[in-house]
């Protein structure tokens, strides 16, 4: 186990001195709850007022470039770090003042790889189920995230996918109700990554609530029921994906090809271009293609970045 995993297992957690100015009333459909959120390192602001709601069985993606606040955020929410302002309700709790039994229905899946160990896959995940008093079989674990075959294989001769899905089986053999994943694809070739989304999807079935943050766009509109963008310490939107920025809404950009040429037609009602060119070319429309702002424009318009 690494070092901030076996942190927040601990009875104790770090930063537990904080005392909230106000108390946040549990809500039963809620996993998470956040109103006003701040938190400061010296004179900067990293959360600046973050409120934000997750429903419990979702599929969350916080999305945000790097300094924006994000990580931040979410280690608040894990209990791992002190807030300096602010409600924060993560299964009905304050994380602030979690006790053990609160940490053992949290699963965190971090960035970096963890198996690394000289240990069977069957050991590794067998020695973290030993920290809890409900966890699921080893075997049923080892067979959910796919790795049935490598039970008795060394978790040090595993593929970097292989890793990851160990990891991700670590993060859940406890029965976690909300589960953390950090950049849980980074580093994968897009085989891996899509299997490794069906393994998610598979999560999400058995009513896991699932907060993942990744800088794949394509990952994120996969995956999430919603996504929230963060920029400078704040929420910018919140929105399922294909309404994030109003991208629903923009203008589309229908292409075909006339007369051995390629056309473009910029347009708010593609619909009726497309009939009307049906009607012009007599039926069928050559390689036609109806073209809306990406998930990855429109996030890079709300973080101010060039594409």
């Amino acid at each position: 186990m690494r070092v901030r995993e076996a942190e927040l297992m601990a009875t104790e957690s770090p930063d537990l001195d904080y005392e909230p100015a106000t108390s946040t009333t549990p809500q039963t459909d809620v996993a998470i709850s956040v109103r006003g959120l701040r938190k400061t390192y010296g004179d900067h602001e990293a959360v600046a007022g973050v409120d934000l709601d997750i429903a419990r069985g979702e599929i969350f993606a916080l999305l945000g470039p790097n300094g924006a606040g994000k990580t931040t955020t979410v280690e608040i929410l894990e209990g791992y770090r002190r807030r300096d302002a602010g409600e924060v309700s993560v299964l009905g709790v304050d994380p602030a003042k979690a006790d053990a039994r609160w940490k053992s229905q949290i699963g965190i899946v971090l960035q970096g790889k963890g198996g690394d160990s000289e240990l069977t896959v069957a050991e590794t995940v067998r020695v973290q189920a030993s920290y809890f008093a409900d966890p699921r079989p080893v075997e049923e674990v080892v067979g959910l995230v796919g790795l049935t075959e490598k039970l008795k294989a060394r978790a040090s001769s595993l593929s970097g996918g292989q890793q990851r899905r160990l990891d991700v089986a670590l993060g859940i053999v406890g029965r976690p109700r909300l589960l953390f994943l950090d950049e849980p694809t980074t580093g994968f070739d897009p085989e891996a990554r899509r299997q490794f989304w069906e393994l998610i999807r598979q999560l999400r079935a058995l009513g896991t609530t699932m907060l993942l943050t990744t800088h794949y766009l394509d990952e994120a509109e996969a995956l999430a029921d919603r996504v929230g963008v963060i920029a400078a310490g704040r929420i910018v939107e919140v929105a399922v994906p294909a309404e994030l920025g109003g991208r629903h809404l923009a203008p589309a950009r229908v292409r075909w090809v006339e007369d051995g040429r390629q056309r473009e037609e910029t347009t708010a009602t593609p619909t009726a271009v497309i009939q009307e060119l049906s009607k012009h070319l007599g039926g069928e429309i050559p390689e036609l293609s109806v073209l809306r702002p990406s998930l990855e424009d429109i996030y890079l318009q709300m973080i101010e970045e060039p594409a």
